[in-house]
């Protein structure tokens, strides 16, 4: 994500002088993505101990493979105040958990929900969030992630559309100069984002600097290249998942964000 909303650049001028002077004093971004995020392992053959030829001979000789595991019909770790915020309409779901509510790091897992309604899961990704963990209630320069579900209706960056069925704005007001919280360079942070629907308008370029909720709440909040350190307020996941995550995300699947620690997930 880029810094908060102070540091997000007018449409109308360049990132260098707003965003990025902000981001050379307090990093803050991330990476998300990987290919067949919606595919699962087949379940592993397993070894037939001895004797059990002759069991499954008298059943009917069915023997030598596991189960498999069913898919869960509810997103993993989520409670029903969460659950209840996640749109029936949605068939895709960015899951991040935290591991903290004052911690920096988390996982995300991109979830995609089956015809029979169950949830298959993609590859889990480490990830970073912002510098001071997570809040229920996200306020400029907190250096917190909100807590909540978010819309994904919305993608750009630096680099050329890496093949985004979201609409995606190729800019070079995505440029990424200074260093983060712990003195790792910025650049390429924001080579691929997506913007996550906290205090901004659905349908509009990342870049947009409308705030619904004021400026006082922040804005801003992107998923993108990680940097290898804590955002101000948004995820970050490796370059090449993020490239995958942007390729991946469907809007006729609706996809929304469920983001926060994992004690405020499972409420």
């Amino acid at each position: 994500m880029p810094p908060q909303s102070p540091s997000l650049p007018s449409p109308r001028r360049p990132l260098a002088r707003g965003l990025a002077a902000t981001l050379f004093v307090a990093g803050a971004l991330g990476a998300l993505g990987a290919c067949g995020l919606t595919t699962e392992p087949e379940p592993d053959a397993t070894r037939v101990p001895a004797g059990t030829a002759a069991k499954a001979e008298a059943n009917g000789g069915r023997a030598g493979r596991a189960a498999p595991t069913a898919l869960p019909r509810q997103l993993p770790g989520i409670g029903p105040k969460t659950l209840a915020k996640v749109p029936e309409r949605s068939r895709q779901v960015l899951l991040v958990t935290g591991e903290g509510r004052a911690s920096s790091r988390s996982r995300a897992v991109l979830y995609e929900r089956t015809e029979d309604g169950t949830w298959r899961a993609g590859t889990s990704w480490p990830a970073h969030n912002a510098r001071r963990g997570w809040t229920d209630k996200h306020m400029m320069g907190d250096l917190r992630s909100p807590i909540g579900v978010f819309g994904l209706t919305d993608a750009g960056g630096l680099h050329a559309n890496p093949g985004s069925r979201l609409p995606y704005e190729r800019s070079d007001s995505f440029t990424a100069v200074g260093r983060g919280f712990e003195g790792e360079p910025l650049a390429g942070s924001f080579d691929y984002v997506v913007a996550i629907n906290y205090n901004r308008v659905p349908g509009t370029s990342p870049l947009d600097w409308t705030r619904p909720m004021g400026a006082s709440r922040g804005g801003g909040i992107w998923v993108h290249v990680d940097h290898g350190g804590p955002t101000q307020g948004c995820v970050s996941l490796a370059e090449r998942d993020m490239r995958d995550l942007v390729r991946a995300l469907d809007p006729e699947r609706h996809p929304v964000i469920v983001m926060g620690d994992a004690k405020s997930l499972a409420r």
